[in-house]
């Protein structure tokens, strides 16, 4: 197909917030032929207008035991990845909860340090497909054609369920944020999500009484070990709750909202109390469901179809859309494959998601190999060098269960190819017609526990399948299917180098299922 006239990259990454600022930062340093697109004026534009209350949920741990740099970054939930490793976001906040300016003003001199190539005040409304690649056509009449698209435009509109009356909420983007506006007001928030108890918290000493509600129970993070989940410090509400103050947390759907006068009565149907239904009085109610892609962009040729709960992309182990060729997502739009259960959603797990993707694009449109290591495949060396990379790697801490680094045998030299930070389904796709390998991660207990602050620990390595806390587990492959897997023992700081607990444990393992070449 002929080229139209306008201006043509290989890349086109759209959107200009933390993912779009990473993914251009790796393409400036490679030197591929790229443009980031963005239609506000300066970057992270989401970060001015949200969280509404101000204070990020990202945690900001500026002091440290380890001084290794690529170690600390586990404690560092905000920094993005730079050749010189600067700025660091500790050098904008040092509060544990930081305030959304700091985000704002560490992703401006970021991109003015490492991503030149943004072009500002620009507002793609169209994108169609052009050949094997895209067509995206701006507000003001220019035109960018590519051979590969990225979308990181993060969120594009609230998530709005469909429930009858649901036009009569407020929404968490515009309600008023004075906790007096609500004063001796009967508040119904609609949601039991982080941005939920964002809003319901500065009312407490406020409104009559503030009911959240949602059809399933609060997911707490500190159950689910998922930074997405409801995060303690909004225990008071919870406290509030069980205290008798009236302001309560229902388990329901929400059949209809009907306005009545100056006040809403609201029908709903409980869903843990045998499907009893009951008609509620509210003065206000402010709806807080989250948010959701913005599909409105793309023409019919290259809509992406979205994942089953509709509110982002369906993508595939290299993060690509599932049925359209050459078109990738990142950052928050990329959580399909570990949807709540690694961080994905956030800039300290998307950064390495987006460090691996670089390297695929760079494989997939220049040739260039996915790059490996290679390391002494004799057990107690490659022993060594696993444990090297559970101490040391944020990769693997932050992408816990999600991303691996995966060891393949090199028949000629009889070696070890070590690729680090693949997807794991990813890895087995990309080598499961292997006889043999190995995946090293980082992984949770999942195991069901009454009281999840007194769990009872087996110190010995035989029992160390039942560690709770998060710890190196390593899989032997036959093909697809998992052959063999050791799990180390927990370590309260982190350290899996004891002699007894760690080591010779693992070197046993791999010596009783060595890699062996076809």
């Amino acid at each position: 197909m002929a080229s139209p006239s306008g201006e043509r990259h290989r890349y086109v990454v759209l959107g200009a917030g933390p993912a779009g600022l990473q993914l251009g930062c790796f393409l400036q340093e490679a030197g591929a032929d790229h443009v980031v697109l963005e239609r506000e004026d300066a970057p992270g534009g989401f970060f001015r207008r949200f969280p509404r209350h101000r204070r990020l949920i990202s945690l900001n741990k500026v002091h440290t035991l380890d001084q290794d740099p690529e170690t600390r970054l586990r404690w560092d939930w905000n920094s993005l990845l730079s050749p010189a490793s600067q700025p660091l976001f500790a050098d904008y906040s040092t509060e544990w909860f930081p305030h959304a300016d700091a985000m704002t003003a560490y992703l401006r001199d970021f991109q003015r340090a490492h991503v030149p190539r943004v072009r500002f005040g620009t507002d793609v409304r169209r994108i169609s497909r052009h050949g094997p690649g895209f067509r995206l056509d701006t507000a003001d009449g220019r035109l960018f054609t590519c051979d590969c698209l990225i979308v990181a435009t993060g969120w594009g509109r609230p998530y709005i369920p469909g429930i009858d009356g649901i036009e009569h909420a407020l929404g968490y983007e515009s309600a008023p944020l004075a906790p007096e506006a609500y004063r001796g007001k009967r508040v119904l928030v609609i949601g039991k999500g982080n941005s939920a108890f964002e809003t319901a918290t500065p009312l407490l000493g406020h409104a009559a009484l503030v009911h959240l509600a949602s059809p399933h129970p609060t997911r707490l993070a500190w159950h689910s070990k998922h930074a997405g989940d409801v995060r303690g410090q909004y225990g008071a509400l919870l406290d509030s709750y069980w205290f008798k103050t009236l302001h309560s947390v229902l388990e329901c759907e929400i059949d209809e909202i009907r306005p009545e006068g100056d006040t809403y009565r609201v029908a709903v149907s409980y869903t843990l109390a045998e499907g009893e239904r009951e008609l509620l009085e509210y003065d206000t109610v402010i709806r807080c469901t989250g948010f959701r892609m913005d599909d409105s962009l793309f023409a019919a040729d290259c809509r992406p179809r979205l994942a089953p709960h509709g509110r982002f992309p369906a993508t595939g182990p290299d993060w690509q859309s599932v049925d359209v060729g050459g078109l990738y997502f990142a950052g928050t739009l990329a959580q399909a494959r570990d949807f709540r259960h690694a961080a994905s959603p956030f800039i300290d797990g998307f950064r390495y998601n987006l460090r691996t993707l670089s390297r695929l694009l760079a494989e997939r449109y220049e040739g260039r190999a996915l790059r490996y290591g290679v390391v002494d495949g004799h057990p107690d060396r490659l022993a060594d060098t696993m444990l090297d990379r559970a101490n040391r790697s944020s990769a693997l801490w932050t992408q816990f269960e999600y991303l691996v680094d995966v060891f393949v045998p090199d028949e000629e030299r009889r070696r070890v190819r070590h690729y680090e930070d693949l997807p794991e389904d990813y890895a087995v796709a990309r080598f499961g017609d292997r006889d043999h390998f190995y995946t090293l991660g980082l992984r949770w207990g999942r195991h069901d526990h009454a009281d999840i602050f007194a769990i009872r620990r087996s110190p010995v390595p035989e029992r160390a399948h039942e560690s709770e806390f998060l710890h190196p587990v390593i899989r032997r492959y036959r093909r697809r299917d998992v052959a063999a897997e050791r799990h180390l023992l927990e370590d309260l700081c982190a350290q899996w180098r004891r002699p007894d607990r760690h080591v010779e444990p693992l070197r046993a393992f791999l010596r009783e299922c060595p890699l062996r070449s076809r």
